[in-house]
């Protein structure tokens, strides 16, 4: 599938990994839709976005709402033509120990709301626009990609029961979403990075940094241009459909 001309959905695209996948997909003559949650985030994002490439809007979103991402989708049509691949990359982190135990007693556990909060945004979030992006697609006859951001947390991490189920969940409905929409021309498949150098990363203390990359077998942590050409390959790449890639610098053996 061809980037140039197409229009793609980026959701978490404000900064980090998704504004960096914007960046990379407009770069590239595609028609981005910027969608985020911090409207005043949006507007320096579509600053940062290379000139004289394809058409590019934002839309303040919420994925855990259906008719949000309705809209997000109305948009992106109206303002930039019909939809041919979505990134969804919105997500959240709220990391506790299932239970916490001190002296031999339960002092705290993880909430329900902490817990659903995590799965909303991550999974559901997820689900919400697959599904809107997938009718819009068939709708329209528009063959397409959805791609979907997992973690490397998917195969379980200490103090992510939330998190790690989410993204383990992330990654199963790519591989269904593959084997439902081969027939319409969709194909869909997921990402798994690992430790990257976002804002909360890069706001780490210095040493408590470098033990944590010690731990990588590649010795850094991955840029976020990486990522982008991750999914640069997954678009380009139409035999490439309901798997996962796995991007972590060699960290998950």
């Amino acid at each position: 599938m061809d980037i140039a001309a197409n229009t793609f959905v980026i959701t978490g695209a404000a900064r980090g990994l998704g504004l960096a996948i914007a960046q990379s997909l407009a770069a590239q003559n595609a028609n981005v839709m910027l969608a985020d949650m911090d409207g005043e985030a949006l507007k320096v994002a579509l600053a940062l976005m290379p000139e004289n490439t394809g058409k590019q809007s934002s839309i303040v979103a919420n994925v855990t709402n259906e008719a949000d991402v309705k809209a997000l989708f109305d948009a992106a049509e109206t303002e930039l033509g019909p939809v041919s691949g979505l990134v969804n990359n919105a997500g959240i982190l709220r990391d506790g120990m299932l239970v916490k135990v001190k002296n031999g007693e339960v002092v705290d556990r993880m909430s329900l709301d902490v817990w659903q909060s995590v799965i909303d945004v991550n999974l559901t979030g997820v689900f919400l626009c697959g599904r809107e992006a997938a009718e819009r697609m068939i709708v329209s006859g528009q063959k397409g990609v959805i791609i979907n951001i997992s973690s490397i947390s998917r195969a379980g991490n200490t103090g992510q029961s939330n998190y790690a189920a989410a993204k383990a969940g992330v990654v199963a409905l790519s591989t269904t979403w593959a084997k439902e929409l081969a027939r319409y021309g969709i194909r869909s498949a997921s990402i798994a990075p690992g430790v990257f150098e976002t804002e909360m990363v890069a706001s780490m203390k210095p040493e408590a940094k470098e033990r944590f990359v010690q731990m990588i077998p590649a010795k850094r942590t991955g840029a976020v241009e990486e990522l982008a050409d991750a999914v640069n390959f997954i678009i380009k790449s139409d035999y490439y459909t309901g798997r996962v890639l796995e991007l972590d610098g060699g960290l998950r053996v």
